[in-house]
């Protein structure tokens, strides 16, 4: 008892009051901390976020912070009469200027959290924001977008004899942009080179997600026919349609960003000569292999049906399909008034004709006149309605042609993402695939196999990450080709109503004058 008395002696008064007194800056303490997360509550309140939901988020959270933490560290203060250790590291540096001074301390205090305040306005923004400033950001560059390119097609020319005779064009190109060699230039291409270029164009950019421009489709019974003879007047139609198709589809190629930088591109409208185009003839063994992978691709989209995560696409997609099908109907309807319009044109004629021959046998001079001025009338009246037929094809029927063409593009383009995902999901099974077999090899203790194992594991997560990356870069090529597409569809359908309102107008108008002419001849009929 000695021994332990002398080693442990019995504590002193006074450190009886050093240890009263060492409670007294605890509580000091907790009442300083309380008020430190009264302070960091407060400057975060005032600083504001841009959007309303960014206004709310930190508030919410401190307060839920500073509610929690400032009447436990109190009770437990007050309680305990000490710190734990957390405590401790949050209110080391009060206590070191309690010892000096309190308002020092409390602007020391103050500083840190202000200084956290002015930095909390930087919010990482969420999944949906981005995608909105990406959207806006595609708007602006699109807007920004300008191209000195104006080609047209012209001068259509019978080259060869017999069935191994085509069509060349002329194709000019005016520019001010340096990539071209000159300012003017010009150069011969025939229909198998516009089919060419199409398909260098597809096989590099529709992997990404673009929208090919499609040129006009092949016509082997047209074509023979302009073979035969260039006399039919079917031929001389058929001949400028597709000129005009042709036309159509450079420009789309040239005004697109992307596609004008292709060197194929280029090398369309620079090159002398191009080597021959080949897989291009309507029965060939290439036309027979797209047929074949076209019918795969609707197979695997009926039998593999993708989650899909972003509502935008789904809803794109199946307006994509829709308006499709409404342009279809219309263009029935746009080629059945074509004919209708063609046939008024025969009867008109018809009708001219016995007008005419109805004046000469008139013995009366006023009637004679009269049927006869009436016969020209209907003369002109052929001509205008022939003019009209021409209107209704080139001005609408066409237009609805290449934009039906289109939207099989744009639905190409969501058939490629489709393709690109099943990409990604069969290499995360063959990822799945390969684990499973390492942890059999694992089971079975078969390190000479396990090396190689890894190894297969580590090249297929690199190509799980690489196809996911693949698939959100087409995801956003898709939504910037679609939003070009809209935009370039408003404008081109808005141009050519108006055009085709012109026009018929201008037609009333003459028949106006047609009939107000005639109408002192009818009268003067006694």
């Amino acid at each position: 008892m000695a021994a332990s008395s002398e080693r442990s002696p019995p504590p002193f008064p006074a450190s009886e009051d050093t240890e009263a007194a060492a409670s007294v800056p605890a509580d000091g303490d907790s009442d300083e901390g309380e008020d430190i997360f009264v302070s960091n509550s407060k400057p975060v309140a005032v600083s504001r976020g841009v959007s309303h939901s960014e206004r709310e988020e930190p508030p919410d959270l401190f307060s839920e912070e500073a509610n929690d933490t400032a009447p436990t560290a109190k009770s437990n203060a007050k309680s305990n009469g000490v710190h734990s250790d957390d405590d401790g590291d949050l209110f080391a540096d009060a206590r070191v200027e309690l010892t000096t001074d309190k308002t020092s301390s409390t602007a020391h205090t103050q500083g840190p959290a202000s200084a956290g305040a002015r930095s909390m306005p930087s919010f990482t923004p969420g999944p949906a924001a981005m995608q909105q400033t990406s959207l806006e950001q595609l708007e602006e560059d699109e807007a920004k977008d300008s191209f000195d390119v104006d080609v047209s097609v012209t001068s259509p020319e019978k080259i060869g004899d017999g069935m191994n005779a085509y069509m060349a064009y002329k194709v000019s190109t005016r520019t001010s942009l340096a990539m071209f060699k000159s300012k003017t230039f010009f150069v011969r291409r025939r229909f198998s080179d516009f089919l060419g270029l199409y398909e260098k164009l597809s096989v590099k950019q529709s992997l990404h997600g673009c929208v090919i421009p499609p040129p006009p489709e092949k016509s082997v019974v047209g074509m023979t026919k302009v073979k035969v003879g260039m006399d039919d007047p079917s031929s001389v139609e058929f001949v400028e349609r597709r000129r005009g198709a042709l036309e159509r589809y450079l420009q789309r190629v040239v005004s697109h960003p992307t596609l004008l930088q292709d060197p194929d591109v280029r090398e369309f409208l620079e090159r002398e000569e191009l080597p021959r185009a080949v897989n291009t003839q309507a029965l060939s063994g290439a036309g027979f292999l797209k047929m074949i992978n076209k019918a795969s691709d609707a197979v695997n989209k009926m039998t593999i049906k993708m989650n899909e995560s972003d509502t935008w696409f789904e809803d794109k997609f199946q307006e994509v399909e829709s308006e499709e099908q409404q342009l279809r109907k219309l263009h029935v309807v746009v080629d059945s008034l074509v004919n209708h319009r063609k046939e008024l044109c025969m009867n008109t004629a018809v009708f001219a004709k016995s007008m005419a021959m109805l004046g000469n046998s008139e013995d009366n001079t006023a009637l004679s006149r009269a049927l006869s001025q009436l016969a020209e009338v209907e003369d002109k009246m052929e001509q205008l309605h022939q003019e009209k037929a021409a209107n209704d094809f080139f001005v609408l029927g066409e237009l609805l042609s290449d934009y039906i063409r289109l939207l099989g593009a744009v639905r190409g383009c969501f058939d490629q993402r489709i393709r690109v995902w099943q990409r990604w999901q069969e290499a995360q099974s063959t990822l799945q695939k390969k684990r499973e077999a390492e942890a059999k090899l694992l089971w079975a203790n078969k390190p000479d196999k396990l090396q190689q194992a890894k190894d297969e594991i580590t090249e297929w997560e690199s190509r799980v990450t690489q196809y996911e990356r693949d698939f959100d870069r087409i995801g956003m090529t898709v939504r910037k080709e679609v939003l070009r597409f809209e935009k370039e569809k408003v404008k081109d359908f808005k141009s050519h109503i108006i055009k085709y309102l012109e026009s018929m107008l201008q037609s009333e108008q003459r028949v106006i004058k047609f009939w107000e002419a005639f109408l002192p001849e009818a009268k003067a009929v006694a």
